[in-house]
C-alpha cells in the first residue's frame, strides 16, 4: 500500500471486506457467479463471452488530482461488469460531438439501419431512452431476449415479480428498468453509427489521449459478430453479465474518472464534448437516481455517507468509480463487499 494522505483506515477497511465472489468467478457446481446470484435459469444463464478470474481488493484514492492512497494491485486488469455502461455513455458523447447523434431526443430508428427499431413498440425509442434505461426495447439480441432482465431489481428499484418473468411493456420513456439486453442494443446502435469497433474508438479517442495503459480490453460475445458496411466486427456488451465486457485496471479507471471529473478535459485538451460530462449527471425524470448510464446520489439513495452531488460508475462485484466534486475526490474501489461500500466511503470522508 502507498498512503500519502492519511487514508490508512479507509484502505484497511476495503482490504478487510473482500467480495464473496469466488476468484474463478464460478461456483463449485460450475455456475457463473453473476447469473447464479441473480437466480437466472437455463437457457437465460448461458455465458457468451470470456470470463477472467479475478484478483483481490484494489483501488486508488485521488484527492485534488493527486494519488493520495492505493492498495492491492491497481495495475491488474480485471473484469469490471456494468462500469462498461458508463464507458458507453462516453462513446455516446463522442457521437454527439461528431454530429452522428444530432439530439438525444431523436429517434434511433431515423439513423440506425436495421429492423431493431421498426416495430410499434420500438420505433419511438430515442437515444435518451436508451441512455437512461427507459427504452422498453423489445426483442432478442445475441440469443438473449429482453425478457431475461424484465423485473430486475437493481439500485433500490424494486420489481413486482421475479426477474425474468413477464411484464407488460410500457411506452418508451415511461418506465425505468436495468436491462442488459437493452444496453447491448445501445452498444450495437453506436457501432452502426461509428462503423468502427467500439474498443478501437475508445482507445483512439479517449484511452490513448488520457495516457491509459495498453493492458485493458473490451471482450465481446462469441455470437455477436455483425456486418457493418461489408466488414465483420464484434458488437461489445455493456457489462460482464454473460461474460465479456471491459477488463481494465483500477489505475486506468481512475484516469477515466479524472477525465469525467474535469469536464472532459485532459491536460487542457478537450477529449469529450463540452457540456457532456454535466449531461451525464442530469437526473432522469422518472428515475432521479440515474443519469446517462451513470448513477447519481439523489437524496443520498446509493450511498448515504457520500455527498448528494457524488456520482458513480458501478459494477457487480463490487466495482465502484466514485466522483465527489464537493471534496475533489476520484476514488476507485474494486472487489469490495457491496454491503460495506458505504462504510468505506464514510471512512474516506472522515480521513479528510
Amino acid at each position: 500500500m502507498n498512503d500519502n494522505g492519511g487514508f490508512a483506515e479507509a484502505v484497511a477497511y476495503a482490504e478487510a471486506h473482500d467480495s464473496s465472489c469466488p476468484r474463478s468467478l464460478y461456483l463449485p457446481d460450475g455456475r457463473y457467479w453473476p447469473t447464479a446470484e441473480a437466480g437466472e435459469q437455463p437457457p437465460f444463464d448461458a455465458v457468451l463471452g470470456p470470463v477472467t478470474p479475478r484478483g483481490g481488493p484494489a483501488g486508488l484514492i485521488l484527492h485534488r488530482g493527486r494519488i493520495a492512497a492505493q492498495w492491492g494491485d491497481p495495475d491488474r486488469p480485471d473484469m469490471t461488469f456494468s462500469i462498461a455502461k458508463s464507458y458507453l455513455a462516453l462513446l455516446a458523447g463522442l457521437a454527439v460531438g461528431d454530429g452522428l447523434i444530432r439530439n438525444l431526443d431523436d429517434r434511433v430508428a431515423d439513423v440506425v439501419p436495421d429492423e431493431g427499431f421498426t416495430s410499434a413498440q420500438n420505433r419511438g425509442i430515442t437515444w435518451r431512452h436508451l441512455l437512461q434505461l427507459t427504452s422498453e426495447w423489445e426483442g432478442t439480441l445475441f440469443d438473449k431476449p429482453d425478457l431475461v432482465d424484465r423485473n430486475r431489481s437493481v439500485g433500490g428499484a424494486q420489481a413486482a415479480a421475479p426477474k425474468g418473468s413477464f411484464r407488460a411493456l410500457q411506452p418508451p420513456g415511461t418506465y425505468w428498468e436495468y436491462n442488459d439486453v437493452r444496453v447491448n442494443r445501445l452498444s450495437l446502435s453506436l457501432l452502426q453509427l461509428f462503423r468502427e469497433p467500439l474498443p478501437d474508438v475508445l482507445k483512439r479517442r479517449i484511452m490513448d489521449p488520457i495516457g491509459a495503459s495498453d493492458t485493458w480490453r473490451w471482450d465481446g460475445y462469441r455470437n455477436a459478430m455483425v456486418d457493418i458496411g461489408g466488414r465483420r466486427m464484434v458488437s461489445v456488451p455493456g457489462g460482464g453479465h454473460w461474460g465479456g465486457g471491459i477488463v481494465i485496471s483500477a489505475r486506468d479507471h481512475a484516469r477515466v474518472g479524472m477525465l469525467v471529473a474535469s469536464d472532459g478535459l485532459c491536460e487542457g485538451k478537450r477529449i469529450l464534448p463540452e457540456g457532456w460530462c454535466a449531461a451525464l449527471r442530469q437526473p432522469c425524470a422518472i428515475a432521479p437516481w440515474y443519469g446517462l448510464l451513470w448513477w447519481l446520489n439523489t437524496e443520498r439513495r446509493q450511498f448515504p455517507a457520500a455527498p448528494e452531488s457524488s456520482y458513480f460508475a458501478l459494477g457487480w462485484g463490487a466495482h465502484i468509480l466514485w466522483i465527489d466534486p464537493e471534496h475533489d475526490l476520484v476514488v476507485v474501489v474494486r472487489w469490495i463487499d457491496r454491503a460495506h461500500a458505504n462504510g468505506f466511503i464514510e471512512r474516506v470522508l472522515a480521513s479528510l
